[in-house]
Order: structure tokens, then C-alpha cells, then sequence
């Protein structure tokens, strides 16, 4: 073999090595998939907790109704948010979260003298699924007075009494009558209550955080 045909015959054996390892570095370069991304990353970002403070209003809508004829002091009683609670911007509670409450008092009030008062406050809400306990502030509700109603009985008997005394017995007679008729009214007002303190159903009514709690957003 001359040298010429040896030398072309090392070319094209050097040529064919170049084309297959090309070839193979470009399949193992196709094979490669890439990095798979850690699994921190991928983690969803769990919501840091976050401390609601102290005199942050509330604000809340009663399910049913609250009266003195029917709650008793110590009952507890159900509302929702009627309003979400927003701090920094965030949404820690929606509209219409489940809170609990409880009747702090529930005084039908003294015959002719004293009102009914009904007076209540927060002590749960429902965020995320978990249950957060609250101290607020007391609302409180008061009867409406019946001083005017009560006067018109006192009237009413003591005019019954004086036209029946009258009849019976002239001027005096009237006058023991409409001391006798203004007695039995009189008494008629002693022996029943005035108005209930009531906290009508779907009323929106405003606590105040009165202690901070943490809570973790929705």
C-alpha cells in the first residue's frame, strides 16, 4: 500500500470516529432531562399567624332573637360576620364566618320601677376550621320605658272608680270612688312587668377586641 492510499484511508477512518462520537454526544445530550425542582419550592406557602389587636372592631349579624322573656343570663347565642376582618391588607376572616356568644346578662326588670336590660359579648369565631377563642367588649340593650302606658291604667281605674262612686253616692262617693278605682289600677301596674330588652333577629351589632389573639389566616 503506497502511502497516498494510506493516508486517505486514516482520513476517512478519522472522519467516521468524528461523526460517531458527534452522534453520540448529541443522543446523550437528547437523553438529558432537566433537573427536577427541589420540593421546597414546590411546597405550597403555608399563611404565617397573625395577631389580631387589642380594640380591633367587630362587627357581627345575630341569627335569632335575643329577649329578657326568653334568654337567660349564661345562654349562648350564634351571629356571623357581617363584616370580614382585614389587616394589612389581608383577609384573616371572611364575611359571613360562624361566631358564638354569650348572654353576659338578662334582666326582665322590677315591676313599675327598673327596665329590662339584655347585654351580651363575643367568645368564639370560627377561621380556617379552628376554633378562636374571643374577649370583647359587652353590647347591651334596653326596654323601652312604660312610664306613660303605666300612668294611662292608673287613669283609667281611677276614672272607672270615681263615675261608679258617683252613682252609689253623689260628690263623695266619687271622690272614694276614684281613690278606690286609682288604687286598682295602681295595683294592676304593680303586678306586671314592663316591656322585654330584645335584640331583634339580623341585628348588626359592633365588639371590640378587649384582649389581642393570634389567629391563622383563611
Amino acid at each position: 500500500m503506497n502511502r497516498t492510499l494510506k493516508n486517505v484511508l486514516v482520513g476517512v477512518l478519522s472522519l467516521s470516529l468524528a461523526a460517531c462520537s458527534k452522534t453520540a454526544d448529541q443522543a446523550a445530550t437528547g437523553d438529558a432531562k432537566p433537573a427536577p425542582a427541589s420540593a421546597a419550592s414546590s411546597a405550597p406557602v403555608k399563611p404565617q399567624p397573625v395577631t389580631i389587636a387589642q380594640g380591633t372592631p367587630i362587627k357581627v349579624r345575630t341569627e335569632s332573637m335575643l329577649s329578657t322573656k326568653s334568654a337567660k343570663t349564661g345562654e349562648s347565642f350564634t351571629a356571623t360576620l357581617a363584616e370580614p376582618i382585614i389587616i394589612d391588607g389581608k383577609s384573616i376572616a371572611p364575611r359571613g364566618a360562624r361566631v358564638e356568644g354569650r348572654v353576659v346578662n338578662s334582666d326582665p326588670g322590677g315591676r313599675v320601677k327598673g327596665v329590662a336590660t339584655i347585654s351580651v359579648r363575643l367568645t368564639r369565631m370560627t377561621v380556617a376550621g379552628r376554633d378562636v377563642d374571643l374577649n370583647t367588649s359587652v353590647v347591651a340593650r334596653k326596654a323601652r320605658t312604660t312610664k306613660r302606658r303605666d300612668a294611662e291604667k292608673i287613669g283609667i281605674g281611677a276614672g272607672i272608680g270615681a263615675a261608679i262612686g258617683a252613682i252609689a253616692g253623689g260628690g263623695q262617693g266619687a271622690a272614694i270612688g276614684a281613690a278606690s278605682g286609682g288604687a286598682a289600677g295602681t295595683g294592676l301596674v304593680l303586678a306586671t312587668h314592663g316591656e322585654p330588652a330584645q335584640i331583634p333577629a339580623e341585628s348588626v351589632l359592633t365588639f371590640k377586641l378587649t384582649a389581642p389573639v393570634t389567629v391563622e389566616p383563611s
